[in-house]
């Protein structure tokens, strides 16, 4: 039998990493994607960056506020917004939040722990 070499993980086998004050997340990655479960507490604040990876933002509970440029984005659980690549961006929670994220390619920065832009 053929097997499809498929991984199967469960998010509760992987510990919540603080990456500031404010912010948790774990992640998995593939050969192309990256997807992360954040957890924000309402006031947290995600400074300015960017990334070569295309994004899109899953608000799954809470409130974020995404701010690209002068564009301001209010984003709601049962929503989702896709940032395209190097876009400056910032987020703010509005509320408690649960966030899934979902970035291609794969976020090298955070597998080389070069994302020091969560602790500023």
């Amino acid at each position: 039998m053929e097997t499809s070499q498929a991984t199967h993980v469960r998010w509760s086998d992987f510990p919540r990493e603080r990456v500031g004050e404010l912010i948790e997340r774990r992640y998995v990655t593939g050969v192309h994607l990256t997807l992360a479960q954040f957890f924000l507490q309402k006031g947290c604040l995600v400074p300015t960056h960017e990334h070569e990876s295309e994004q899109f933002v899953n608000v799954v509970a809470g409130k974020l506020r995404l701010r690209l440029g002068a564009e301001v984005f209010d984003v709601a659980a049962g929503e989702v917004l896709m940032i395209p690549p190097h876009v400056p961006h910032s987020a703010e929670a509005l509320e408690d939040s649960i966030v899934f994220d979902a970035f291609s390619p794969t976020r090298k920065d955070w597998i080389e722990k070069r994302d020091d832009y969560f602790r500023r």
